[in-house]
């Protein structure tokens, strides 16, 4: 295996053994804490423009299956471990992970100190970074590594989001209604959750016409997850606004959740650490009860730039930052966290049937109005 070499721009340096394509790739280096669902994380859109160091010291050790993607090829830029398996062991396991990451071109390492890296990270905040198999100069690596654009300002969501708008094939128990999904890198989770609902999902890129969404007549509209700085896609709390406006129920979740916020007047930063992990637990303020959810956000909503009509309903156990808002008199509300998990537990899965239930009231209410 030939040597590789990941840098941060605070100066740290990590050898290790390149697993994974040949090149050069930089990024915002996160630590993410998950014990599996390695391949979720790596073809999730969200993670475009990070190098993602998984805390778990042996990864890889049951493969790489088709059915697990979580979107139609890897999204993140590099990806880190203490140890990659090279030979899996699971009936489904159609590859390898370093025969995946060769063959889709994602530069990767092994053999770093992931602990030292992760105690790093948690003590500065994300750092830029940069991994490579052809400059293993440490000190030309953290010059390109100090001139690599920052996460803040980054417009990811047109890199994410689909060309064209499509219709999801997965179909159960069809009712009759109709779910639009504004793409800003959404995963195929929320898509499989929402089809569970027996829906007609139509997906439609991130900077479609809120009227042409409208056309489709949805019984409800769901913001997608997506990469980068909420502020930086304007277009997309500009839209998120006018759906919302429109009176038919909207769940945004992730970066639509930020979006949402920014729509209403709400202000976003950027977290130090963020939230990269299956195990962050949230309390849902209305219920009091605490679920165990899967995240990866690295900027929040401020709580107090919240508008007196957007009201706060989950709040996060790890560092007390907004993880739920609701609007007082619209049927719109959203989470930061990932609702579908994939990976991480389930806890959070009755998100959707609260969207179907704001859905199935609106209908009703049209039908005794018809």
């Amino acid at each position: 295996m030939a040597n590789a070499l990941l840098v941060l721009e605070d100066g740290s340096v990590f050898p290790g053994r390149s697993c994974g394509a040949p090149g050069e790739s930089f990024g915002e280096a996160v630590f993410h804490t998950a014990m599996t669902g390695y391949q979720e994380i790596i073809s999730d859109p969200s993670y475009m423009g990070q190098l993602v160091a998984m805390t778990y010291p042996h990864i890889g050790n049951y493969g790489v299956t088709p059915e697990d993607e979580e979107s139609d090829k890897p999204r993140l830029a590099g990806f880190i471990a203490h140890e990659i398996c090279a030979k899996p062991s699971n009936w489904r396991s159609a590859e390898s992970l370093p025969e995946y990451f060769r063959r889709r071109g994602v530069v990767a390492i092994d053999g770093v100190d992931t602990r030292a890296l992760t105690l790093r990270l948690r003590e500065k905040g994300a750092l830029r970074g940069a991994i490579s198999t052809v400059d293993l100069d440490a000190k030309s690596l953290l010059a390109k590594v100090l001139r690599s654009p920052s996460l803040i300002g980054a417009d990811l969501a047109k890199a994410a989001t689909c060309e064209k708008a499509f219709t999801w094939s997965e179909r159960a128990s069809p009712q009759g209604r109709r779910v639009a999904v504004m793409d800003f890198g959404a995963k195929y989770g929320i898509l499989r959750r929402l089809a569970a609902l027996g829906a007609e999902i139509r997906v439609f890129p991130a900077l479609t016409k809120p009227e042409e969404i409208l056309a489709f007549k949805p019984d409800g509209i769901v913001l997608s997850n997506g990469p980068g700085d909420p502020a930086a896609a304007a277009y997309g709390a500009r839209a998120a606004k006018a759906l919302a406006e429109s009176g038919v129920p909207v769940m945004g979740i992730c970066l639509g959740h930020q979006l949402l916020a920014l729509a209403f007047g709400a202000k976003t930063f950027k977290l130090k650490f963020g939230h990269h992990g299956a195990n962050h637990p949230v309390m849902d303020l209305e219920s009091g009860r605490v679920a165990v959810t899967s995240q990866n956000h690295g900027f929040g909503v401020d709580p107090e730039s919240l508008p007196r009509f957007l009201r706060l309903t989950h709040k996060s156990l790890n560092d007390g930052t907004c993880e739920g808002l609701a609007h007082a008199e619209l049927p719109v509300f959203s989470l930061q966290f990932h609702p579908e998990a994939s990976p991480g537990p389930h806890d959070a899965w009755g998100a959707f049937p609260r969207f179907e239930a704001l859905m199935s009231r609106r209908r009703e209410a049209s039908l005794r109005h018809a």
